[in-house]
């Protein structure tokens, strides 16, 4: 009896952290699902890519969804997650903050990137504040005094927490620097890029997302966190699932058009993803920064691949490769530790060497 409950337990371990390859078909009504092969790829190395990832030690990594020419390609979940588990994505969250603002713009809802913050934050002190255009908010070169590295910094996202009112917090931080000269990542610019939309829009960030955004991709369900006093955290803590993820992925990959429409203008994707701002002095897992999604040339074999990507804190990503037509999505709850972000590179050089061009 003991040796039959055993196997059951074996054989859902193992239906949990198979690969799904054509078969997603059954589970998935957004993407046509067909074989590595039939997508180019190398459907054996993929396997023992996963099979490698289940028996990770760490037990933190969540989800991979691959999609190749608008296709599903393969998929594996891990550690109880599937396909139906919202997870938090943490600062992948900013670069979903930025496409809302680029559709904010283009519906005329907000002027443009060069308009000051203060058109669109009420009381906000002019105390050199007024001079941070949007731009510099999605650069994350606002010049104000903060550093999520840093505890100390009047500008620490964590010190947040412990505030009763979000916005008025964020008000008092001070300006450090001119704004539009230095990259320093801190989490309040994208706090304050949703205050924006939520102010100019006269909606609950997460209602203008599920009317412009989330509804035509087709994610229905979701959680955003809310803070004080009646904010969204544009900056994080947005749970959706890995294949949510990939169909984000792949709006870019398609420069703003999804299932027939175009959601948000493609000018707007290229704008996200250009070569805006060097950061490899900084961050050694990219090479540039856009409007909140990062660049990097990742080198596979005697290739040079250009990947754009969303990240977030554990290793949450979200990989468009347009010269493959390929999007990779990673969910990890990794948080904190040092190999989140090293293990989701490596998920993306691995499949990456096992893409054809």
């Amino acid at each position: 009896m003991k040796s039959a409950v055993l196997m059951f337990g074996l054989l859902c371990i193992l239906l949990t952290v198979a690969p799904r390859f054509a078969a997603s078909a059954a589970a998935n009504n957004r993407w046509p699902a067909v074989t590595p092969e039939e997508a180019g790829l190398d459907g054996q190395r993929l396997k023992t890519l996963f099979s490698n990832l289940a028996g990770d030690v760490h037990g933190d990594l969540k989800g991979v969804v691959i999609l190749r020419h608008g296709k599903l390609v393969a998929e594996s979940y891990f550690n109880g997650d599937d396909e139906s588990t919202l997870h938090d994505i943490r600062s992948a969250t900013k670069s979903i903050t930025a496409t809302l603002m680029g559709i904010a713009i283009q519906r005329r809802i907000i002027g443009s990137v060069d308009d000051s913050i203060a058109e669109y934050l009420p009381h906000l002190p002019r105390d050199g504040k007024e001079k941070i255009t949007i731009r510099d908010l999605l650069n994350m070169r606002s010049g104000l005094d903060a550093d999520d590295a840093d505890d100390a910094s009047p500008g620490n996202e964590s010190r947040l927490d412990e505030s009763a009112d979000w916005i008025k917090s964020v008000y008092a931080v001070p300006v450090r620097t001119a704004p539009g000269r230095k990259y320093q990542y801190v989490s309040i610019n994208a706090f304050l890029a949703g205050a924006i939309v939520q102010n100019a829009s006269k909606m609950h960030l997460e209602d203008f997302a599920e009317q412009y955004l989330f509804g035509p991709l087709g994610i229905t369900r979701y959680e955003w966190r809310h803070v004080p006093v009646d904010r969204t955290t544009g900056q994080g803590n947005l749970k959706i699932t890995t294949r949510d993820e990939a169909a984000l992925g792949e709006l870019f990959l398609q420069k703003g058009r999804y299932d027939g429409h175009q959601i948000v203008n493609a000018e707007w994707i290229e704008q996200c993803t250009a070569n805006q701002v060097p950061i490899s002095a900084v961050d050694p897992y990219a090479d540039f920064y856009g409007y909140m999604w990062y660049t990097k040339a990742e080198q596979v074999g005697t290739r040079s691949v250009t990947a754009h990507f969303a990240s977030g804190n554990g290793g949450n990503k979200i990989y468009v490769m347009p010269s493959l037509d390929l999007v990779i999505a990673i969910t990890s709850s990794a948080y904190n530790q040092h190999y989140g972000q090293k293990r989701s590179q490596d998920i993306l050089l691995e499949v990456l060497a096992a893409t054809r061009p």
